[in-house]
């Protein structure tokens, strides 16, 4: 759910239009489709987005074994841990949203463990109870989120005007400085 509010942001800001969204049934699903969707690739542009999670420990090699050919409409791309880093990567503004001082947000995201844990700890912290009650997990609860961690994440995301800042972010992280060129490549090739 994130993946994709992230993911439409992204084409929103260099002025494309998403189409239908698959592999909505988690990565191992996505990762069984992959050479489907790369075969349709070949004729129209696709967009695939997944964390790295702890798959591998670099992305580039982590995409060569999943897919070794990919095909000329196809973007593949991998966050690094996980989607949270690219938000993480906007420091003043996600502070601003989490109301939490920008200090406590690390200054290399990619290079957490879990960007996830990082996200739920600094929304712990945060001054906004609501934002404390979303994202964080009920204690007992056995889950690793708060019942609307992604709610939240999602109107992070989809928000231009006080929310996320791709621009911003990708001056960060490089996984995502690499979907966005990725992407403005799939729609030079396509016109």
């Amino acid at each position: 759910m994130t993946d994709e509010a992230v993911l439409r942001r992204l084409v929103k800001e260099i002025g494309a239009r998403a189409g239908p969204v698959y592999g909505k049934n988690g990565k191992s699903s996505l990762l069984e489709r992959l050479r489907a969707y790369n075969q349709a690739a070949r004729f129209s542009p696709w967009i695939i987005l997944i964390d790295l999670d702890d798959d591998d420990d670099c992305a580039p090699p982590f995409r060569k074994s999943c897919l070794p050919n990919p095909a000329p409409y196809l973007c593949f791309r991998v966050a690094v841990r996980e989607i949270e880093s690219w938000l993480l990567a906007d420091r003043e503004r996600l502070a601003k949203f989490l109301s939490v001082a920008a200090s406590r947000i690390p200054l290399d995201p990619e290079k957490l463990a879990s960007p996830k844990s990082t996200m739920v700890e600094l929304a712990r912290h945060s001054l906004r109870r609501d934002i404390r009650e979303d994202m964080v997990p009920r204690p007992g609860s056995g889950r690793k989120v708060g019942p609307a961690y992604a709610a939240q994440l999602i109107d992070f995301a989809r928000d231009s005007k006080r929310g996320w800042r791709p621009d911003v972010a990708a001056k960060i992280s490089d996984s995502l400085n690499r979907c966005i060129r990725c992407m403005l490549g799939l729609i030079r090739a396509a016109e």
